[in-house]
């Protein structure tokens, strides 16, 4: 008999824990962000925010400091000449130079 009421004292003892350590859990922020639809949006859209203007600014980072890295190298004629002809090609479809437009007419 003993037997049986130490097991039920213990097992009344575990569901007591138990019951705290779920009121903890239901206090946490994230619990209580997760149970407003609103505040999950809310908080949803300013981690979105926040991951694309980080994603600009490192893109921009990165991007900027290859350009400077890459304009100390003085012997890389190749993109100076492929940008030449870029230019030109821009140049000619904006405009600047219509030996195409002028051609249809």
């Amino acid at each position: 008999m003993t037997d049986q009421t130490d097991t039920n004292t213990d097992a009344i003892q575990a569901i007591q824990h138990l019951t705290r350590e779920v009121e903890k859990l239901n206090n946490h922020r994230f619990i209580a962000v997760q149970n407003s639809t609103l505040r999950m949006i809310l908080f949803q859209f300013g981690r979105g925010l926040a991951f694309g203007l980080g994603s600009v600014l490192g893109a921009t980072l990165l991007v900027s400091v290859l350009t400077w890295w890459l304009s100390q190298f003085e012997f890389l004629p190749i993109i100076g000449d492929w940008m030449a002809v870029l230019a030109d090609e821009f140049a000619r479809a904006t405009g600047g130079q219509s030996d195409i437009n002028q051609n249809n007419q």
